[in-house]
């Protein structure tokens, strides 16, 4: 007698091609899983952590259409 709910026999489950089959698909989902958070969450800028002088991130001059008075800064 056997079970409507079986596909695959047992001896295919412990076999060395079906480990190496869901190895690869475990790796394969985890890559898409990495790939999708990485698309997903914010773009890190890791040289905006470490600046030598909180100034650094500023522009010197003002790059606007409507540029202020000379010598004033933004």
């Amino acid at each position: 007698m056997t079970l409507l709910s079986t596909v695959l026999p047992s001896s295919w489950l412990t076999s060395d091609w079906y480990a190496t089959l869901t190895a690869f698909v475990a790796v394969n989902t985890l890559v898409y899983v990495v790939l999708s958070l990485s698309k997903v969450l914010p773009r890190l800028h890791p040289t905006t952590w470490w600046s030598p002088r909180p100034d650094d991130s500023r522009r010197r001059e003002s790059r606007s259409i409507y540029p202020g008075p000379p010598g004033l800064e933004p």
